[in-house]
């Protein structure tokens, strides 16, 4: 499914039109306080914009936001923890994909107080992930991994993207990232996304 942007303006952010393909990634970089995050919240409903937002011939506007959220769903650069252990943050089941993100499989039992920033983050996008999203808003995934998580983490994202589909706009600082995971790269100026260089 296709996400769509149509003359989406938030603040001093647009507007911008843009379409995103089913399995496509597109990298946004630009410097800090151009409107990435805040772009990526609009395309969530978070944040008050003007414009259209559609994924396939679903329109942001007709529906619910928690509902469009259900489909079009942010990681942002913080997770956040409302329980006090992991596995209540996963109440369907086993927790996919530890494995393949290095993580103990022993971690739902873990209280969220004893997580590194990093098992935070590793965490956070297998919740997101458990979700069955149709389409993903990543705000720097890898922003407090080492080397070694950040590999697992750009491997498990390019294979479920690819596997279902999911159109995605992730935002990055690191040119190497942007080379290695991109289909597109967009970059920010005066309000406006440009082609990369």
């Amino acid at each position: 499914m296709t996400l769509a942007l149509g003359a989406l303006t938030v603040g001093p952010v647009g507007p911008i039109d843009l379409e995103v393909a089913p399995g496509e990634i597109v990298c946004l970089s630009g410097p800090s306080g151009a409107g990435k995050s805040r772009l990526l919240r609009a395309i969530a409903d978070l944040d008050p914009h003007q414009g259209v937002v559609r994924l396939g011939r679903d329109e942001q506007q007709q529906m619910p936001g928690h509902r469009w959220r259900a489909q079009v769903t942010m990681m942002p650069a913080e997770s956040q923890w409302w329980f006090d252990r992991v596995g209540e943050h996963f109440p369907d089941g086993p927790i996919d994909g530890l494995a393949e993100l290095g993580i103990d499989p022993a971690a739902a039992d873990w209280e969220v107080s004893r997580l590194s920033s990093g098992e935070k983050q590793r965490l956070a996008l297998l919740r997101l992930l458990a979700r069955a999203p149709r389409a993903l808003l990543l705000d720097e995934p890898c922003a407090n991994l080492d080397k070694k998580a950040t590999e697992r983490v750009e491997a498990l994202l390019q294979s479920r993207i690819r596997e279902d589909g999911l159109p995605t706009l992730w935002v990055s600082h690191d040119p190497a990232q942007i080379s290695r995971v991109a289909d597109r790269h967009l970059c920010f100026e005066g309000g406006r996304l440009v082609e990369a260089p």
